[in-house]
């Protein structure tokens, strides 16, 4: 059994792809009123939009209340692709690293919306850990949450 692998999900959104890849990087919203999932996203280092920010997120997975930190690895606006580096916290214990890759891309062709797509690229600590598909729910939840967020506003 290898140690390391990828977990993705692909979903259709309604929020223009600009305006979703914005709300990680230009805007600092109150994730917690977003989504029941996320009980507290909290800025701990830099600014919130830029390379080595430092989010402190609370959070129920799998029915229970974890934490981790978030930074930011890379960021390109001009693609829409992020890349989030996950530690400390519940995720620590599991994996050696964690990290989450978002690319939004319009749907083009004078279609409403965009496509969310997340992958999680990973490296277990052991073998008898489980890959974080856990974490590709929470953040399909979240996704959906803020999609519906985003279009009221």
């Amino acid at each position: 059994m290898s140690l390391t692998g990828k977990e993705s999900v692909e979903l259709g959104i309604q929020t223009p792809a600009d305006k979703f890849f914005s709300s990680f990087v230009k805007q600092l919203l109150d994730f917690e009123s977003v989504s029941d999932h996320v009980h507290e996203a909290k800025l701990h280092k830099g600014d919130g939009h830029s390379i080595g920010s430092v989010k402190q997120w609370t959070y129920t997975i799998d029915g229970k209340v974890a934490s981790c930190q978030e930074s930011f690895e890379a960021i390109d606006e001009q693609n829409k692709t992020l890349t989030f580096n996950l530690f400390g916290g519940d995720v620590s214990p599991q994996y050696k690293t964690l990290k989450a890759h978002l690319k939004v891309i319009d749907k083009g062709n004078n279609k409403r919306g965009a496509i969310a797509k997340w992958t999680y690229e990973y490296e277990k600590l052991r073998e008898d850990i489980a890959p974080p598909c856990a974490y590709l729910d929470l953040t399909t939840k979240f996704t959906k949450d803020l999609d519906a967020h985003l279009i009221k506003a």
